[in-house]
């Protein structure tokens, strides 16, 4: 059974799905002092290492923690290279013209709308994602205009207004990651690779971006790749 909010301490539903910005998101909720309730989402994505991250993370931390299993629509969005396995993946920085595979359709609204009933079910006021300015430029569902009318719906759809927060709705990922390091987040307990293998390829878009945060940050990135030269970028 849900639990509603225990206490006087305002709440938050944060989307987690075990990534690097969304573990971002859930820590800065926890130092705002929020009581924080972690939601990840299974819609039949090409593996669970991020959800598997997001489970052990939550436990370490005592966070509430509920994954959704919503494979039953796979087959409404499965037009997306990363809900379909049998397609391959894309490689290279992220563009329009080289990652459209990896857009699965409506996603975020999707997730926001189940965030969004979360929140009201349990007397949150908030839903936090981390839709973050790298992703301007190929997901609509990342952008400031998607965010602005979907937290005008969120006002309302129900008796309970809910806020959907973004913090790094026009940060780059150099300044998320900047963002944990300056909270001492341990990034070794995330999962960014597009693909669920052993060790990160490396070369998908979403490694690709990572490993540049990492060295516009002058860090080492703590997860291993699948060969030392495809952290070159």
């Amino acid at each position: 059974m849900t639990q509603p909010v225990s206490s006087s301490v305002p709440a938050t539903v944060v989307i987690y799905s075990g990534g690097m910005d969304s573990f971002t998101v859930l820590h800065r909720a926890l130092r705002e002092g929020l009581e924080v309730h972690a939601l990840s989402f299974d819609y039949g994505q090409r593996h669970a290492r991020e959800l598997n991250v997001a489970a052990t993370v939550c436990r370490g931390l005592g966070v509430p923690h509920q994954v959704v299993d919503i494979r039953a629509i796979h087959g409404l969005i499965d037009n997306s290279a990363l809900t379909d396995a049998s397609r391959d993946m894309p490689c290279g920085d992220y563009a329009s013209d080289n990652l459209s595979a990896t857009v699965v359709p409506n996603r975020n609204m999707i997730l926001l709308s189940l965030a969004v009933a979360k929140a009201v079910n349990i007397g949150a006021g908030r839903v936090d994602y981390g839709a973050h300015g790298g992703d301007h430029v190929l997901y609509p569902d990342c952008r400031p205009e998607f965010v602005e009318r979907m937290n005008a719906v969120a006002g309302i759809a129900n008796f309970e207004p809910v806020e959907i927060h973004a913090p790094y709705l026009r940060a780059t990922k150099a300044e998320i990651l900047a963002d944990g390091l300056s909270m001492g987040l341990d990034y070794a307990d995330t999962w960014t690779c597009y693909l669920g293998e052993e060790l990160a390829c490396g070369r998908c878009g979403s490694c690709r971006e990572r490993l540049g945060a990492f060295a516009a940050n002058g860090v080492s990135d703590p997860l291993s790749y699948a060969a030392q030269s495809d952290q070159e970028v």
